[in-house]
């Protein structure tokens, strides 16, 4: 088995020719679907904005006077509720932040009582303790 150089030199002369022969369309379709590194770093840095707003938006709701009095006479514990919420995963905290501004903008507009808004808050510690016992 002797190497030959002239059969070398075509078979790399069609590889060559071959590469050249591929429209450069196919490589612009694959650079069209590169993600550069600075838009992966602002699409993390707002999905954790987002997320912690969301978060502060929960916590504050269940830190509320009335809401700490409610979870205290239902037998639930605030320190453990607001806990818990961290626990969540976005999509989760994104709802309960959703009904949370959903539910306090009733509350001031006067579409509902003291105790739906108890009723209420009751309800999404409850949702927010089995999620976690769940997991």
């Amino acid at each position: 088995m002797r190497f030959n150089m002239k059969r070398f030199i075509q078979i790399m002369t069609a590889y060559v020719l071959a590469i050249c022969a591929v429209p450069q369309s196919v490589f612009a379709q694959a650079a069209e679907h590169v993600v550069t590194p600075s838009e992966m770093i602002k699409v993390a840095v707002d999905a954790s904005k987002a997320r912690q707003q969301n978060l502060n938006t929960v916590r504050e709701f269940v830190s509320s006077e009335k809401a700490r009095n409610a979870l205290q006479s239902s037998g639930m514990r605030p320190e453990q509720v607001k806990d818990a919420v961290a626990s969540l995963s976005d999509v989760e905290i994104a709802q309960l932040a959703a009904k949370v501004q959903t539910t306090q903008a009733d509350f001031a507009a006067g579409k509902m009582s003291d105790h739906d808004l108890i009723v209420i808050l009751i309800a999404i510690a409850a949702l927010i303790l089995i999620i976690v016992a769940v997991r």
